[in-house]
């Protein structure tokens, strides 16, 4: 039985990416272990990680934050490659190597890490999920006058990234796989109105320019991949399901 050990497993990816991973031995990590199977780690210090990896057949690398992603990912492949881990599964973004923002450059760091590690490698990049542009959109949507910056979004659904992500860890390692997005592309302000049409609210809308190379990377659709592959469900779907 192959055995699976995947960081993060607690959060909105790794809850989803755990049941689909079928009749394999799931071992999850996180910050703090509660039952079977469940380890304790710190992934910036390493703490915790060599008796949850030793053993592990596939790492599936789906723990990450605003800040560090570079150096969780480093210690992760350093005791992966200690242990003979045989394959390590790696999520990432979209654009992670063009957006000049510290999320994306962490990232992409992250990305050079898994790709350069003895350990054979699976990465897929995928676009920003449903929720994460509903949260967005619901901080704006509090103020009188909702700034609306001028970016583009091709969000995809959590679910059908998680279903990608189980596929890959069950499959052989493949290096870099095709991008994974939404079907749809959004610009802000249309995610805007579709979540007050949906509260059935009005709020004045105000164009906000983003400035620097970030904004001329967003303006380009710099952060977009039309070519990527693409789930089926859209975010007026996700919406629907959320607010109804």
């Amino acid at each position: 039985m192959t055995t699976i050990l995947v960081t993060g497993g607690t959060g909105t990816l790794g809850t989803l990416v755990v049941p689909a991973l079928g009749d394999a031995k799931v071992r999850v990590l996180s910050r703090t272990a509660n039952g079977p199977d469940r380890f304790a780690c710190d992934l910036m210090t390493g703490e915790g990680l060599a008796p949850a990896i030793d053993g592990a057949d596939v790492v599936v690398h789906l723990a990450g934050g605003p800040k560090g992603d570079d150096v969780a990912t480093g210690n992760l492949v350093r005791a992966a490659e200690r242990a003979g881990v045989g394959h390590l599964v790696f999520i990432s973004v979209i654009a992670a190597d063009v957006v000049p923002l510290g999320y994306f450059r962490r990232k992409h760091e992250a990305e050079k890490l898994v790709a350069a590690s003895d350990v054979p490698s699976t990465i897929l990049r995928a676009a920003q999920f449903h929720g994460f542009c509903l949260n967005a959109v619901q901080a704006v949507a509090k103020l009188p006058v909702v700034p609306v910056p001028a970016i583009n979004f091709q969000p995809v659904d959590v679910r059908e990234v998680a279903e990608r992500i189980a596929q890959l860890a069950l499959g052989d390692p493949a290096g870099r796989v095709r991008d994974l997005a939404g079907p749809k592309v959004y610009g802000m302000g249309e995610l805007v109105d579709k979540y007050l049409r949906a509260r059935g609210r009005r709020r004045p809308k105000m164009p906000v320019r983003i400035p620097g190379a970030a904004g001329k990377v967003y303006r380009a659709d710099g952060n977009l991949n039309l070519d990527a592959d693409t789930g089926a469900r859209t975010f007026e779907d996700y919406l629907a399901e959320q607010i109804g």
